[in-house]
């Protein structure tokens, strides 16, 4: 492991997306999207994705300098082309339009079509945050989920995040994979020579395998709840809810046919719709009750949780999202470990764009 600051991260990132033709404004966007991930320790989509995104660039997958317009709209709900441009750049700017539907009408929601890849999902939540709204967003990915009693992907990991705005303690943010395990903990296992636990993955016959290398032989993730007995079905359903609301909703791609990540594996022929979906939300609090109750009312929530009767005394017990605000404040100070194959790719890209 190699420690960095986020000021060298961000230099690097920003230095790369310019690289590779984004504008200033949609480089600095990009790359506070990536490392805000690191910083918050979700390492598996930070700039170890980076490599990932110009392999797309290079095949012609990825549009550095989309224009990105909506092509249906009504009153607080619209549905956006992302012109193929990186879903780093298109979701922030769906997600603030949302808001500003929001600040309108009450609540914003909007569907996005012809995008990639879009970072964590809390990103794009926590923009409705400073509005002291809540906020909401989902993508789906690259199909590595059967269905339960199927061997054929069919689903990506499709993650889902909300962000509920609190007042003395810190918001409250909800950002999960509806597959047992996020995609990128399986490379961050490969790349550290690690064995996963046993329910993370299945082969291509659909047995059970704590074989990353599986993956490069049709092997495949297991929905979340893992195995049928430990109720895979239910995280199959929330998988699908993902899929349809941002494939099938936004005239994105869904199902089988939505674009692989890795820029080595091709599109699938008749291809239903557009890209990768997204689906983002924002909600003014008022409409419902006075925003000043609602957030003296979550801290009260969050408190009693966190004081909750512990198993073990050693053992705290934490809100969806407060281990993320303790990492980005740790790594402020003490900097951002990378993996040293991370950062071999990261050296290997400095050399090809001569950074």
């Amino acid at each position: 492991m190699q420690l960095f600051s986020e000021g060298e991260l961000r230099k690097l990132a920003n230095d790369i997306f310019l690289a590779m033709g984004a504008s200033d404004s949609d480089a600095v966007l990009a790359t506070d999207v990536l490392v805000s991930a690191d910083m918050r320790g979700i390492d598996s989509h930070g700039v170890s994705r980076l490599i990932g995104y110009v392999g797309l660039w290079e095949n012609g997958r990825i549009n550095m300098q989309p224009k990105v317009n909506i092509l249906r709209e009504h009153k607080s709900t619209f549905t956006i082309d992302g012109d193929s441009g990186l879903g780093l750049v298109v979701a922030p700017k769906a997600m603030k339009i949302a808001i500003e539907r929001a600040e309108a009408y009450g609540s914003g929601w909007g569907a996005i079509q012809n995008s990639n890849h879009f970072g964590i999902a809390g990103y794009h939540a926590m923009m409705a945050l400073p509005h002291d709204m809540i906020g909401m967003a989902m993508t789906n990915a690259t199909p590595f989920i059967p269905p339960t009693h199927s061997k054929e992907a069919m689903l990506g990991t499709n993650p889902i995040a909300y962000a509920f705005p609190a007042g003395e303690e810190e918001p409250l943010v909800i950002d999960l994979a509806t597959a047992s395990v996020a995609r990128g903990k399986i490379e961050i296992a490969r790349r550290e020579g690690k064995q996963i636990p046993k329910g993370w993955m299945v082969d291509k016959h659909g047995n059970t395998s704590q074989n990353v290398d599986e993956l490069k032989d049709g092997g495949m993730l297991t929905p979340l709840g893992s195995l049928e007995e430990l109720s895979s079905h239910k995280g199959y359903a929330l998988g699908s809810l993902v899929d349809v609301l941002t494939g099938v909703l936004s005239g994105a791609n869904y199902g089988k046919w939505v674009p692989p990540f890795v820029s080595f594996l091709p599109l699938l022929p008749d291809l239903p719709g557009r890209g990768l979906g997204h689906f983002v939300g924002a909600m003014e609090v008022e409409g419902f009750r006075a925003k000043d109750e609602f957030k003296q009312s979550m801290d009260q929530w969050i408190r009693s949780f966190k004081s909750a009767d512990r198993i073990d005394a050693e053992q705290e017990v934490y809100v969806p999202g407060q281990k993320e605000y303790a990492c980005e404040k740790e790594r402020k100070k003490n900097g951002v470990p990378l993996n040293d194959k991370v950062v071999q790719d990261l050296e290997g890209l400095r050399k090809k764009f001569s950074l």
